[in-house]
């Protein structure tokens, strides 16, 4: 008997073909869709075509005996995610488009799917899993590797979209999942992963907007921390906070971008130790595993800064205006406007929000 039909997001790579697999095999009817966000044609055969990942994913659910739907997602991923990502490096602060692809774009594609379906679920290959809490809420919980986990980049999933989401590789590590794919023969067994923003060629992110704007980044000024002209840059969307490569300025030592100023069209160049900071400010706050605090709740959580960063303890403040503080008893190198500080309680997601200055 089937535990009920489920949309598998297939996006081509291995972790989501052996979600499929899994489910598949846990008795779920399994239909696997792959949305194109790239392309403007809209046809399916057009899509396997123009997308490699689409025929990758079709070949997988031959050899799974799983149907296989392409579907177009262009317009919706423009608008949410590649407007969202030129807008905010224009702004001078440095987006993760993950975390706003997720709910806005992936999972409400998966949802329209389910519908048409009449599916009951919809799945993803995430490095994470979801648990219904004893506060009747939805949350996501770590993976059981920390290598691969994912958990920072689905804060902003919505109850709604939790109470419908399966991951059924959450619970396992990265190389039993590709000895899953070989053991079952699947043509993506050895595929390598796929960059971090895959929108991006070769991580151009100045390139990419000048295309899509049809504007070239103004160049401007390096200053001190103190005002000082110490060089000059090529536009602010070729630079984010911490980095150190690409500067071009004989310092004599490592320099870091600490700040850059939109206003004035200036890089701020300081030390490393100038990037390390024990308070981070955060807006536009989402909460997952408990309903929205009042102004002043304050509680102890593990905050992450960044996808790769392992988190540090901290206390969090709720503020008015739906923002929040967090002071950490570690100080955090390089917390980056634009970026998501996501908080943890325990193993799971409490929220998270996107960093200010």
């Amino acid at each position: 008997m089937s535990k009920g039909k489920v949309i598998v997001g297939m996006s081509g790579g291995v972790d989501s073909s052996v979600a499929a697999l899994v489910l598949r095999n846990e008795g779920y009817e399994v239909i696997g869709v792959t949305y194109d966000f790239w392309h403007d044609d809209d046809r399916a055969e057009d899509i396997y075509k123009n997308l490699s990942d689409a025929a990758d994913a079709k070949a997988v659910a031959d050899k799974l005996g799983i149907y296989h739907e392409a579907v177009n997602y262009t317009k919706q991923f423009k608008k949410n995610v590649e407007e969202y990502f030129v807008a905010e490096y224009m702004a001078g602060r440095t987006p993760n488009p993950c975390v706003r692809c997720n709910p806005t774009v992936k999972w409400a594609a998966m949802m329209e799917s389910a519908k048409k379906h009449g599916a009951d679920y919809v799945a993803t290959g995430h490095y994470a899993r979801i648990d219904k809490l004893e506060n009747g809420r939805y949350a996501i919980k770590n993976s059981v590797t920390a290598k691969k986990d994912q958990t920072y980049v689905l804060y902003g999933l919505t109850q709604e979209q939790l109470s419908h989401t399966l991951m059924p590789i959450g619970d396992y590590e990265k190389d039993y999942v590709r000895k899953l794919a070989d053991k079952e023969g699947l043509p993506v067994a050895n595929k390598p992963d796929s960059q971090e923003i895959c929108f991006v060629d070769d991580d151009d992110y100045a390139k990419y907007i000048e295309n899509k704007t049809g504007t070239v980044s103004k160049p401007g000024f390096f200053v001190s921390s103190t005002g000082e002209v110490i060089g000059r840059h090529k536009g602010i969307t070729h630079y984010t906070i911490g980095q150190r490569r690409g500067l071009e300025i004989a310092a004599g030592h490592r320099v870091f971008v600490t700040d850059i100023n939109t206003e004035s069209n200036t890089v701020v160049i300081g030390e490393n130790e100038e990037l390390f900071t024990d308070t981070v400010y955060a807006n536009d706050m989402h909460y997952m595993s408990v309903e929205a605090p009042k102004v002043g709740f304050k509680k102890r959580v593990k905050a992450k800064i960044r996808y790769n960063h392992l988190g540090e303890f901290a206390t969090m403040e709720v503020l008015p205006g739906n923002r929040l503080v967090v002071r950490f008893e570690n100080k955090v190198r390089a917390a980056t406007p634009g970026q998501s500080l996501v908080l943890y309680d325990g193993d799971y997601v409490l929220g998270g929000g996107i960093i200010g200055r």
